[in-house]
């Protein structure tokens, strides 16, 4: 089964009870600081798009950048944007160049995007490709889809890219993927402008190694040293690492989770890091889920652990934003006042308020799945996978969201 469907199915499950649920709750009357900025599956045939799962990115004018995984003309995924008045253009619809039954420009964007300065968009497929293993792409100011790179399922490649790119000063593009390299247990990886690709780490090199990133964006601090996570692996009881590559190319793990009966495990996204080097993350990729604090010596502080009981959220698979107060801003999948994931704002001292708990009222969203996108006046914007307009399924089509502070 491709990742793409194993990620949807799960998702479809987790809806199905929460729907069930809201059909017999009340919706009480509360403040309200979300607004539903678009609702996808909007236009015939959801050529516009749905399925939203990435965070999404905007230029000086306050226009966002984001993907879909499916819909489009092609019904292969979207790369679109938003104006600041609500109107949605699609800039790319994927499989629009297939040969001998395979999409070479890829299939189902999960990832969000990244921007040179020239306007350019960076992103990538899970799927298609070449090789049907996925793909880097760069998307012109013009329209103009180039493949970058087209991953392989050859031993050595990486192969299914989930998660989005970080690009440097100088272009280079870093990426993770959840399968290949040479142990078959995920990499790190390099695409340079000019579309040369190499293989930064290979995971599962020892038996105390990472294996499997997932969501997982790597960041970078100012000596060019990268940071990341994986779902599992490591030396306790294989519950995942938080890692760190020199700028030199040499992997090791900070710190690997499962330590206590009472840690963080399985941490899915990828991290946030501040001007000391504190890294911030969330685990949920199976259970609950926390938000940690990990120090660049390697000592890891549980700042919040979610429950599967109550209003507060469950399952954070999206990566943190900070703000320079220091506040930790996230969503969670599930969880919540009516079952269907939230927004959340944990401040310095680890006190959590819930900004918004999803309804699935006809209206709001379903399900969060990417990161947050954080303005300079601390508005708050992010996708929900599914809610809205109920035109593709019984859950909806995905909306894009706004929080005010």
């Amino acid at each position: 089964m491709r990742f793409a469907d194993r990620i949807s199915r799960a998702a479809t499950a987790a809806f199905t009870l929460a729907f069930i649920m809201t059909l017999t709750m009340a919706r009480p009357a509360q403040a309200q600081t979300e607004s539903v900025l678009y609702t996808f599956c909007s236009l015939t045939n959801c050529d516009d798009g749905f399925l939203p799962m990435s965070n999404m990115i905007m230029d000086a004018q306050g226009n966002m950048y984001g993907t879909t995984i499916d819909g489009g003309v092609h019904a292969s995924g979207t790369v679109f944007k938003l104006d600041s008045g609500g109107t949605l253009t699609v800039l790319y619809s994927f499989c629009s160049v297939a040969k001998q039954h395979m999409c070479t420009d890829g299939v189902h964007p999960f990832s969000g995007l990244v921007r040179d300065s020239a306007g350019s968009l960076y992103g990538t497929t899970a799927d298609g490709g070449h090789y049907n293993a996925g793909t880097v792409f760069k998307l012109s100011s013009d329209g103009t889809l180039t493949t970058l790179h087209s991953f392989h399922n050859n031993g050595t490649d990486a192969y299914t890219p989930v998660a989005g790119l970080l690009i440097d000063s100088s272009g280079n593009l870093y990426g993770t993927s959840y399968y290949g390299g040479k142990y078959g247990l995920g990499t790190v990886y390099r695409v340079t402008p000019a579309g040369k690709e190499s293989i930064m780490h290979s995971f599962g090199a020892t038996s105390t190694d990472g294996a499997n990133p997932a969501n997982v964006v790597p960041v970078m601090d100012r000596l060019g040293n990268l940071y990341g996570t994986t779902e599992f692996g490591g030396s306790v009881l294989r519950q995942g690492t938080v890692f760190e590559i020199t700028a030199g190319g040499k992997e090791s793990v900070l710190y690997t989770f499962g330590a206590t009966a009472t840690d963080a495990e399985f941490p899915y996204a990828g991290l946030a890091i501040d001007a000391e080097g504190n890294l911030y993350g969330t685990t949920g990729g199976i259970g609950p889920g926390a938000v940690f604090r990990v120090t660049h010596s390697g000592t890891e502080t549980v700042i919040h652990s979610f429950q599967n009981t109550g209003t507060g959220g469950s399952s954070p698979y999206a990566p943190l934003v900070r703000d320079a107060a220091g506040n930790l801003y996230g969503v969670t999948f599930g969880g919540g006042l009516y079952g269907f994931g939230t927004v959340f704002k944990i401040n310095a001292s680890g006190v959590e308020t819930i900004l918004h708990a999803f309804a699935n009222d006809g209206a709001d969203g379903v399900g969060p799945y990417g990161g947050l996108l954080l303005d300079s006046a601390g508005n708050l914007y992010g996708t929900t996978e599914a809610g809205g307009n109920l035109g593709c399924n019984l859950y909806g089509c995905g909306t894009v969201f706004k929080i005010t502070p």
